[in-house]
């Protein structure tokens, strides 16, 4: 983690640029902050089932208040059970009303380092329908049944009105804390994907992060440990419920598609430049399951394997057609998260209807063809602000090193311009290298620097 001095504030007023330049809101007009206050004092009905005295805790970075999951596991012979309880965003939402309409404008949160935008106001985000424990809160709960091959199965989904005992922090959480069949669920979940063939992409991510008094890091940061398994309970309930909606024959599923067979040449040239023993009888994906984030190589390996697909997007069910992703090498749905995406509101809606015996909302039905083309904007922008916030971070921390030779690796290209990784800091960079090839290690010079535009400017040391 590289610590920023930024003594002229060009970081803070290039976060408040970005937000200007991708208009992202700086909070929610009166109509819907008064919609979210009364929706807030909703009391559960009879509808939501009294699961208090269960042991749910919820696992999150440390500073988050919107949290969308809690969950307790327990054994049933040699099976486990995943009591996932996920935020009843709603209960507290109608269609059409100041806050639903706000949100379809949206999409999805907003992060930056200065504060979010959130996709609800924080009255329900990170207050009512916040899994918060400071008291009882209102969620569906979906009973995931998960086999000792790593086969999860949709048992049911409730409305309940569940207390959290414990917020958990991924960075400090002992092994103590957590479910007793916490470990023993993410190795099945593990073992599953390798079994049928599949490969999460998670190399470190660059960040900025902001540590208080003006001041902000930019890092690579390595997923923890802790942070891997919590993502097998939501993988695990994903995969459950898109065969339950795939079955009933509705539902919007997360599709992917997988490299080009020219990116997969690309990347056969990447591994090799990197160093990277990939032989030519081995696929991508059990290449990719020997790869450590920790390793400089192997992460450069990683992004790039991220760059070559294609993304991931949003379908609706169409009869006849099996949705697909190929990452997780399985029908794949997203419904965990319904404070941060919109799509995942009606998902679960859909969930709760298929599971017990009735039919889905025609609004629901409605929304699944719309949802594509709102989150596919929602994303792009997430993107473009997440880009552009490291690209100003990039330009704040090398100010006054103009002329200073850096080292580089050289991580993909495309003709003369070569994307490079600078070895000794946090920084992802372009420059014209002639005849650059990828592993390449390179020595630069930083030629100039705008921060306005964002951009560093990189010339080869000759």
């Amino acid at each position: 983690m590289k610590a920023i001095h930024d003594p002229s504030g060009a970081l803070a007023s290039g976060l408040a640029a970005i937000r200007q330049q991708f208009q992202v809101p700086e909070g929610f007009p009166p109509e819907v902050l008064a919609a979210a206050a009364l929706a807030a004092a909703r009391t559960p009905g009879q509808e939501h089932e009294d699961r208090t005295d269960e042991p749910f805790v919820t696992l999150d970075p440390a500073t988050s208040t919107d949290l969308d999951q809690a969950f307790h596991i327990e054994a049933s012979g040699n099976d486990l059970i995943l009591h996932y309880a996920i935020a009843d965003v709603a209960w507290f939402v109608d269609d059409g009303d100041p806050v639903d309409a706000e949100a379809w404008k949206r999409g999805e949160t907003q992060y930056l380092p200065d504060g979010k935008a959130g996709l609800y106001p924080p009255a329900l985000a990170e207050r009512a329908a916040s899994l918060l424990p400071d008291g009882p809160r209102p969620a569906v709960v979906f009973a995931v049944h998960l086999a000792p091959d790593g086969q999860a199965r949709l048992d049911a989904a409730r409305r309940a009105v569940i207390r959290s005992q414990a917020k958990l922090a991924y960075d400090r959480v002992r092994p103590d804390q957590l479910p007793a069949d916490f470990a023993r669920f993410a190795e099945r979940m593990t073992a599953a994907e390798a079994a049928r063939g599949a490969a999460r992409v998670d190399p470190p991510e660059q960040e900025v992060e902001a540590l208080g008094g003006g001041r902000y890091a930019l890092s690579f940061r390595p997923l923890l440990a802790s942070e891997r398994a919590n993502a097998t309970l939501s993988l695990a309930a994903n995969l459950a419920i898109a065969e339950a909606l795939q079955q009933a024959g509705t539902g919007l599923f997360r599709v992917m598609a997988g490299p080009t067979a020219a990116a997969m040449a690309r990347l056969r040239s990447t591994a090799a430049g990197l160093g990277l023993d990939w032989p030519e009888h081995v696929d991508l994906k059990t290449l990719e399951r020997t790869l450590d984030q920790r390793n400089p190589d192997h992460a450069a390996f990683m992004l790039a394997v991220r760059r070559a697909g294609g993304g991931a997007g949003y379908a609706p069910w169409i009869p006849g057609v099996t949705p697909w992703h190929e990452a997780i090498s399985a029908t794949y749905a997203h419904a965990t998260a319904p404070l941060r995406r919109l799509a995942d509101r009606y998902v679960i809606r859909a969930v709760l209807a298929i599971a017990n015996g009735k039919p889905v909302e025609p609004e629901v039905e409605a929304a699944f063809q719309r949802l594509p083309a709102v989150m596919a904007k929602a994303e792009a922008l997430s993107g473009q602000i997440e880009r552009a916030v490291i690209d100003l971070a990039e330009t704040v921390m090398l100010q006054g090193r103009e002329g200073e030779t850096f080292r580089a690796c050289v991580t993909d290209t495309d003709g003369d311009s070569a994307r490079v990784q600078l070895l000794d800091m946090p920084v992802v960079a372009r420059a014209r290298i002639a005849g650059a090839a990828p592993g390449q290690r390179v020595d630069l010079s930083l030629a100039g620097i705008d921060s306005k535009q964002r951009r560093l400017q990189f010339a080869p040391v000759s």
